[in-house]
């Protein structure tokens, strides 16, 4: 049951029926929400104020008028007007037994929406170049995107994860070149690394595997027919160890996307610019120079230039080098009008901090690839710093001068890793502290909620050591009274989960998994906050020996707690452990 849902649509439909001359796009403007005051009630309605000014009517009148609707609504408590011409609403508990007993009955399902309609979502994220190791900064946008992904299928889109291989570029024969003399130090030569090659060790198990497979085979051959062998087998090597470093997280992808393929004579760049041609979308001019270069910096010169300004961009984009290459943004059109080829409307992709001057062409590219018909949402994960106590912490470097994904994960574990680097917007940057995220205080906000979790399994081992007698299943707490549930410390706990198919749709829409997170420290601490009640009320109790009836009814209530925590932590992809060490 979706508290706000549910009203939402009883004050539309009053409305409509007040006012009919309104119009459904007007009544569609009208939120019900929590009030920022809890004291002020439970819900709170601009219905009044977003049809008054339009029909012409006083926003106060039109709301006494829509609270005479529910005057004498069984689930409505008290009714009252506020201010210029909000309406607040106090809802009878028969509300919130309804919500205990709608979490109970769908379980897992309580919050899960078929709101996105099934349209198809390409999310993409990670898309580091293939040269080594996630590292530390990858590690952020990997959670991200990936919480992003399971919160989106959870709200009844259907997602597609893809990862974007940069395996294109001149950073490719650089690997290749590095890996080249790995295989001759292999092969029992002393090496030095030059600099511009990739120093890390990583490398050494693919300089190993080709004397395995080539022997010294190709210490003979011309670099030019060397360089594919080698490129061919590093770059597997490499996308291999970025899966084992992402599974490391818990992160999969369904599609891995191959730059290279756009390449070649009749691949997609080439059919995307014929195709942009023919739509007058590409022409042959010259670009002013950009602001702060000196005219030697700059090339003056006709080149192929894609119209972004007419799609809201600042300039419009080369894409043709000098040399005849096409320039990345180039291939980045002709990938995205491959994903709407392959039938995806709706795009996210998940970008570094370093990518954010991208954000207004690649939106102008999806539009004009799709003639309006699709957009993409980039998401900016920003820089994360790494703290031990406060100061700047160095770890051990295994790779190179990189700090990897698999250095953090082995470090605080997965979890800790996960909720932490969502437990902030993600375009906001973040101090990651080693020594806090092992912390098993309310200092640590993963702790804090699996720690919730385990409690509520605490309080049913009470039950049983208390009340040996009492059937405990999940059908005896589906039939539980939970009309006793009557204190307002109880309702106030049954509110929070209330909120949950609120929140989780909220964050759906704004591609914010970091709500998620927010909402299910919210929902520990109401947790918490209610055991320590109990502690010096023995009559908030869950368990109480001599109300085998109301005990059963909050063992209901806090089995609700444990499976919202749940699905939650299932969204970020976190676990939730019975027991803490």
């Amino acid at each position: 049951m979706d508290v706000f849902a549910l009203f939402s649509a009883r004050v539309a439909e009053a409305m409509q029926q007040l006012f009919p001359e309104a119009g459904a796009d007007l009544v569609a403007r009208i939120v019900v929400e929590p009030p920022r005051d809890p004291a002020h009630g439970d819900l709170s309605t601009n219905a009044a104020m977003v049809v008054a000014k339009p029909l012409g009517r006083n926003p106060r009148e039109v709301a006494t008028a829509l609270a005479e609707r529910f005057r004498d609504d069984a689930d409505v408590a008290a009714v009252e007007v506020a201010g210029p011409g909000f309406l607040n609403f106090r809802l009878a508990p028969a509300v919130w037994h309804r919500v205990v007993r709608s979490v109970t009955q769908l379980g897992p399902d309580y919050g899960r929406s078929s709101m996105g309609g099934g349209v198809r979502v390409n999310v993409e994220y990670v898309s580091a170049n293939p040269t080594g190791p996630m590292h530390v900064g990858h590690t952020r946008g990997a959670v991200f995107g990936d919480a992003l992904a399971s919160l989106m299928a959870y709200s009844g889109y259907d997602v597609t994860r893809e990862y974007y291989i940069n395996d294109a570029g001149s950073q490719v024969d650089t690997l290749a070149r590095s890996a080249l003399l790995r295989y001759r130090e292999a092969l029992g030569e002393t090496i030095s690394i030059p600099p511009g090659l990739y120093p890390g060790d990583y490398l050494v198990p693919v300089g190993q595997a080709l004397k395995a497979e080539f022997g010294d085979g190709l210490l003979n051959m011309p670099e030019d027919e060397a360089l594919p062998l080698v490129k061919e087998r590093v770059l597997a090597a490499m996308l291999d160890l970025i899966r084992a470093d992402l599974a490391k997280l818990n992160i999969h992808h369904d599609v891995f996307f191959s730059e290279r393929t756009l390449h070649g004579q009749g691949g997609d760049i080439e059919l995307t610019l014929n195709w942009l041609r023919e739509q007058g979308m590409v022409y042959e001019g010259r670009l002013e120079p950009p602001k702060g270069k000196t005219p030697e910096d700059w090339e003056d010169r006709e080149q192929t230039l894609f119209r972004a300004t007419d799609y809201g961009d600042d300039v419009d984009r080369p894409l043709v080098k000098s040399d005849g290459s096409y320039t990345y943004f180039a291939a980045d059109i002709a990938y995205h009008r491959n994903k709407f080829l392959r039938g995806f409307t709706h795009m996210v992709n998940v970008f570094g901090a370093d990518h954010s001057g991208y954000i207004k062409r690649l939106q102008a590219a999806v539009k004009a690839v799709s003639m309006g018909a699709a957009d993409v949402d980039v998401k900016v994960c920003q820089l994360v710093r790494l703290l031990k106590n406060g100061e700047p912490f160095k770890m051990s470097k295994r790779s190179g001068d990189l700090v990897t994904l698999a250095d953090v994960v082995e470090e605080v574990g997965s979890d800790a890793t996960r909720f932490m680097l969502l437990f902030r917007r993600n375009d906001a940057a973040m101090d990651f502290d080693f020594a806090l995220v092992k912390e098993q205080t309310k200092d640590n906000p993963v702790f804090y909620v699996q720690y919730a979790h385990a409690r509520t399994y605490s309080v049913f081992k009470t039950a049983q050591r208390d009340l040996p007698e009492l059937d405990t299943s999940p059908a005896a707490l589906a039939a539980a009274d939970v009309s006793l549930l009557q204190s307002e410390a109880e309702l106030d706990l049954v509110r929070v989960l209330a909120q949950w198919p609120r929140t989780v749709a909220a964050a759906a829409v704004a591609h914010e998994p970091h709500r998620v997170a927010f909402y299910a420290h919210d929902l520990a601490a109401a947790f918490h906050g209610f055991w320590a009640k109990g502690k010096d009320d023995p009559q908030l109790r869950f368990v109480n020996g001599t109300e085998p009836n109301l005990t059963l009814a909050r063992l209901a209530l806090v089995d609700a707690v444990r499976q919202v925590i749940v699905n939650a932590l299932g969204i970020l992809g976190v676990a939730a452990p019975e027991e803490l060490s």
